[in-house]
């Protein structure tokens, strides 16, 4: 997978919601709310140009008979892919351009965590700016290989997280 960051664009937000708006008719009454994450969802911020949503839903299981639905979308079913308890599904293949994470209303640990990190960077500009430049230079020195890429923000991501979580709990 090619390691493309750009600047942020203002369009995502309506790419997240067009996607959104299909994701609500396939989870129906199991969803409870619907999220734009990740580093797309935060204005300014460099990125790479894939839409990440974060869906919650009343029972993770119900998911599951919905794979079709998902496919149908054009998204590739991936299971928990790591992360217990969690439904993940990409589009894209290679050119990825979505991708979902569905959570349980229950696992407030993962939803907290990811929606801690995306209010974290929308109020602190300078953090916002730092993941920016780190996440531009690992692009240019690992254009093809997405794993040291993730790799090289690892511990940087790893010290946001726990910030930004402290942070939204005390708020």
């Amino acid at each position: 997978m090619n390691v493309i960051v750009t600047a942020y664009n203002p369009n995502w937000p309506a790419l997240y919601e067009q996607e959104a708006q299909a994701i609500r008719q396939i989870l129906g009454k199991e969803l409870i709310a619907i999220h734009h994450i990740g580093s797309t969802s935060v204005p300014g911020l460099f990125a790479k140009p894939i839409i990440d949503i974060m869906p919650v839903v009343v029972h993770i299981e119900a998911v599951d008979p919905l794979s079709a639905q998902f496919e149908a979308l054009g998204y590739e079913v991936m299971g928990e892919f790591g992360i217990p308890g969690r439904r993940y599904f990409r589009k894209g293949g290679d050119n990825r351009t979505h991708q979902i994470h569905i959570f349980e209303q229950s696992n407030q640990y993962d939803i907290i965590r990811h929606l801690a990190v995306r209010d974290f960077l929308r109020c602190h500009p300078q953090d916002a700016k730092a993941y920016g430049e780190l996440k531009q230079q690992l692009a240019l020195r690992f254009p093809q290989d997405i794993e040291s890429y993730c790799d090289g923000k690892d511990a940087f991501v790893k010290d946001l997280e726990h910030r930004a979580v402290l942070w939204y709990q005390s708020r």
